[in-house]
């Protein structure tokens, strides 16, 4: 059976120093139009809408000044803004997507390919984030960590493996995400884990799923469920995200995210092209300053992405909350998004006749 798990490449880090901003890097009178006088450029850019404000004030506007330009965002889930640019229905030039979707978007051919020499900064960041789907395409401006949440109140004994989530004590406390959502597949790969198999065994995973599935409350599509069950004290633990889980702590304080000891999993969220893009270079000057030291440890110290730019340096306290660091990354499983696609659709029905029915 075909392996879908690789593991993590170890990354170098660069010996250059570091410039800062990226937009540095490059002429601000460069082929893009940066600094260009008059009527600014309009780039048009696809994205979740979290942390609005944010973006809007310490990436979005920096951006536009350096560079003579408007941005305008158009809001929504990965399946609804991937379905729009398939469709043709929209003008944007550049998507962010999780890697889940992103495959999903370079098979329908939906993307331009890159310009790595236009993106300087992309020797900055971990090996593993600079072509996650092949290098024709986008890297990965942020990679996240899929763990365990439990409350140390309800559950008394120790969570420190994924085959914990199977114990008596977790039974009817637990919450586990739907196969449909982004982390649905990594559960799924977990459960093949737990059950005993080095490679992915699709018989055997879903056999253990079947054996938790008494022990759900619910399998949850958002991570506003999550957290909204487990402040309610309707959940005790379940696997979720680390970005999220300030939102745990903050209603139940003694809360305790865990990396698996057989590793968390990697989430990673990519920035595109969209095939068609009149303001490909544009584009590609906006990846580069998304990556740029600068604005990666804004967003880090802000917690509002993990870091993947290697010259960002976080105190402890600072990193709390952020997948963050050469030990952590290398621990991390990435799920070959390709294969994943690829079973999807089979993975999604079987889960329903045998899971969820």
């Amino acid at each position: 059976m075909k392996k879908w798990l690789t593991g993590f490449l170890s990354f170098s880090m660069i010996s250059m120093a570091l410039a800062g901003c990226g937009s540095s890097e490059q002429p601000k009178d460069n082929a893009a139009g940066g600094a260009a006088k008059g009527e600014p450029q309009k780039l048009v850019i696809s994205t979740w809408g979290f942390s609005e404000d944010f973006f809007r004030k310490e990436v979005y506007e920096p951006f536009e000044k350096e560079h003579n330009v408007k941005i305008v965002l158009e809001i929504g889930n990965n399946a609804e803004r991937l379905n729009k640019i398939r469709q043709g229905s929209s003008d944007v030039d550049l998507i962010y997507l999780s890697d889940y979707y992103a495959q999903q978007g370079i098979e329908s051919g939906a993307f331009e390919k890159i310009d790595r020499s236009r993106i300087p900064n992309l020797s900055e960041i971990y090996d593993i984030a600079k072509a996650p789907l092949g290098e024709d395409y986008g890297p990965a401006y942020t990679i996240g960590q899929f763990g365990i949440a439990y409350n140390p109140n309800v559950i008394k004994t120790e969570i420190k493996s994924w085959k914990d989530l199977w114990s008596p004590e977790v039974a009817g406390k637990l919450t586990l995400p739907n196969i449909t959502s982004t982390t649905g597949p990594m559960i799924l790969d977990a459960a093949s884990q737990v059950a005993g198999s080095k490679e992915f065994n699709e018989d055997q995973a879903f056999a253990k799923m079947k054996e938790a599935n008494k022990g759900v409350v619910k399998y949850y599509d958002k991570t506003s469920e999550y957290v909204n069950m487990f402040s309610q004290e309707e959940i005790a633990a379940g696997p979720i995200m680390e970005m999220y889980f300030k939102d745990i702590q903050a209603a139940v304080p003694e809360a305790k995210f865990v990396t698996p000891e057989e590793g968390g999993y990697a989430v990673m969220n990519t920035v595109n092209i969209v095939k068609g893009s009149k303001n490909k270079e544009l584009a590609e000057d906006f990846i580069n300053w998304q990556l740029s030291k600068d604005v990666q440890e804004k967003t880090a110290k802000a917690k509002v992405d993990s870091p993947v730019n290697t010259g960002v340096k976080l105190t402890d306290e600072e990193a709390k909350g952020v997948t963050y660091g050469e030990e952590t990354i290398n621990k991390l499983h990435k799920l070959d998004m390709k294969f994943v696609n690829e079973h999807s659709k089979a993975w999604i029905d079987r889960w329903n006749r045998e899971i969820t029915q």
